[in-house]
């Protein structure tokens, strides 16, 4: 039997994939994907996210806000995170991080906002899952003035450069690599992978986005993953077994209030 998969990133709770949840659920399994985190994204929709992640013993979820999310109309203080993770269904803090790429004039409020996550990881002992997109300098460098190294985390939907992924790794932060390594026109990324060492990597989908060749352009969900870790296996030379086993044991690894 081959060894099963983790999906690190996906958003059940979107309208997407909740509306056929119990077939996306299906799907994953007969993929070989055993669990998956579901991933907050508001304030707003929290309580949606630990609902899925509640309704079956396979998932967990993360408390957080996207670093360009205005849904709420304000910001979540670090105590407010703090809270919302004191569930043991919650095993992350975030999505957090920078984004620079839709937003303009001062972008001081998304790093306050990034600083308020990384000190409820750090309080809470529960690692981070960090988006940076046009940001990836002020990105690391947060991580490293807030001292996210003491709680680790996962870089996720990686398309930085190596030395991006070089300064997150340095930190204790695995590379989670989506659909976007199987594009065609990725091929920077496709160098990047093969320098990561599996021993830092994890694999995602971040449905119902990105879906991997051969469903790109379609709904993505979890049980997609497995066309990501073939192409990871593919890119270093290395069997589809050992990618899906090193990723899965660094997921557990990682999120360690998840338990298999």
């Amino acid at each position: 039997m081959s060894p099963m998969l983790v999906d690190s990133h996906c958003h059940l709770d979107f309208p997407e994939l909740k509306a056929d949840l119990d077939g996306v659920l299906s799907r994953m399994r007969s993929n070989g994907v055993s669990h998956a985190l579901t991933i907050s994204t508001t304030l707003q929709t929290f309580p949606a996210v630990l609902a899925v992640a509640r309704s079956k013993e396979n998932l967990w979820c993360s408390a957080g806000v996207h670093p360009d999310e205005l849904r709420d109309g304000r910001e979540a203080t670090t105590a407010e995170l703090v809270a919302l993770a004191d569930d043991p269904k919650v095993v992350a803090i975030g999505e957090t991080g920078l984004d620079y790429f839709r937003v303009e004039g001062d972008t001081e409020w998304q790093r306050e906002r990034f600083r308020a996550h990384i000190r409820a990881a750090r309080e809470t002992g529960k690692p981070l899952v960090v988006h940076t997109r046009e940001s990836a300098a002020d990105t690391v460098a947060i991580l490293r003035e807030e001292r996210a190294a003491e709680v680790g985390g996962v870089m996720h939907c990686f398309t930085e450069s190596w030395e991006v992924a070089q300064a997150a790794i340095d930190l204790g932060f695995l590379i989670s690599f989506s659909g976007i390594v199987t594009f065609k026109n990725a091929a920077a990324l496709k160098e990047v992978a093969k320098l990561v060492p599996l021993a830092n990597m994890l694999v995602e989908t971040d449905s119902p986005y990105l879906a991997p060749v051969p469903f790109r352009g379609k709904t993505n969900e979890p049980g997609f993953v497995k066309h990501v870790a073939e192409e990871i296996a593919r890119l270093k030379g290395v069997s589809f077994e050992e990618v899906a086993q090193r990723t899965t044991a660094n997921f557990f690894s990682l999120f360690r209030h998840a338990a298999a």
